[in-house]
């Protein structure tokens, strides 16, 4: 049976990490990193992302500046308003929930804040760098994949890692980081899709399987070899089993059959989740060192 890969522990060690530092430029500079979070309309699941990023800032001494936007907020003032925001020197990182209101394009939101307060790693600034193995922000959930892989894998280079799925939020930037020649990375990298008649002719040869198809159970244990590491990206609401009144959380990955055969794995939940927060206090924290590496010189 697979060693289970404990993303709430290894979360919970970098967030104590924060902490930390946090109360360290507070007693050093009577300052520290603040992080705006932008909600347009009442997504349930965005709110819940909301509360859970406003939690993580207080846990760790980080300031949060919640805005909640109404869903008819036109482009105009939700631009405006990020302006405002990159300005506004008490604001390190500005986070704006998506999906937005389908009158709003994510684009244009994502490349009206500034790349130094970028700490979701979309701006085309920030994505490029990424590409080019520069010093950016990385995406949050890319950068907690990489995390938990470099724990749990001691030698990467020259492993086989196989992504399945396509996304800008995941399946893109994991696969540009893991091919990167450094130390966290240098991986043989092969990214499968919905276009491919038969992923598992892919799947079957990954060291490495970071699973992000947006699908439950996508992946099952015929599909994968022995020993593998697997990464699921997944957070599906299925109707649980045992109960057809209730609903289950699962990811993209048969978690039964693929853990029999795999050497580590992620939950679902308590894998990647949890890394992600982590990932977004940790940029949160970066910024304001950035911005403020004169006065701490």
């Amino acid at each position: 049976m697979a060693e289970i890969i404990d993303g709430k522990k290894i979360s919970n060690e970098i967030r104590e990490t924060i902490k930390t530092k946090v109360a360290e430029l507070k007693k050093k500079y009577n300052s520290v990193p603040g992080l705006a979070v932008v909600l347009v309309g009442d997504d349930p699941a965005s709110e819940v992302y909301v509360k859970m990023k406003e939690k993580g800032c207080e846990e760790v001494g980080i300031n949060s500046f919640k805005y909640i936007l109404p869903d008819n907020t036109s482009k105009e003032e939700l631009l405006a308003l990020i302006d405002k925001l990159n300005m506004d020197n008490k604001v390190s990182g500005i986070l704006v929930q998506l999906p937005l209101p389908k009158h709003i394009q994510e684009n244009d939101v994502i490349g009206a804040i500034i790349p130094e307060k970028d700490i979701d790693g979309f701006h085309p600034i920030n994505t490029g760098k990424m590409v080019a193995d520069q010093e950016c922000f990385l995406p949050c959930t890319p950068n907690g994949i990489q995390e938990l892989i470099n724990r749990y894998v001691k030698d990467l280079k020259g492993k086989h890692l196989v992504v399945v799925g396509r996304s800008n939020i995941v399946g893109k930037p994991v696969a540009n980081m893991m091919l990167q020649k450094n130390k966290r990375a240098d991986c043989i990298v092969t990214v499968c899709h919905t276009a491919a008649p038969d992923i598992s002719v892919y799947t079957k040869q990954a060291d490495i399987l970071v699973v992000a198809a947006g699908r439950a159970n996508t992946i099952t244990g015929n599909m994968v070899k022995d020993g593998v590491v697997v990464i699921d990206v997944g957070v599906n609401r299925i109707e649980d089993p045992q109960d057809s009144m209730k609903r289950k959380v699962v990811g993209d990955v048969d978690f039964e059959s693929v853990a029999a055969k795999a050497s580590a794995i992620t939950p679902v939940p308590g894998g990647v989740g949890p890394m992600t927060i982590a990932m977004l206090l940790s940029n949160t924290l970066k910024a304001f060192e950035m911005q403020n590496i004169e006065i701490m010189e």
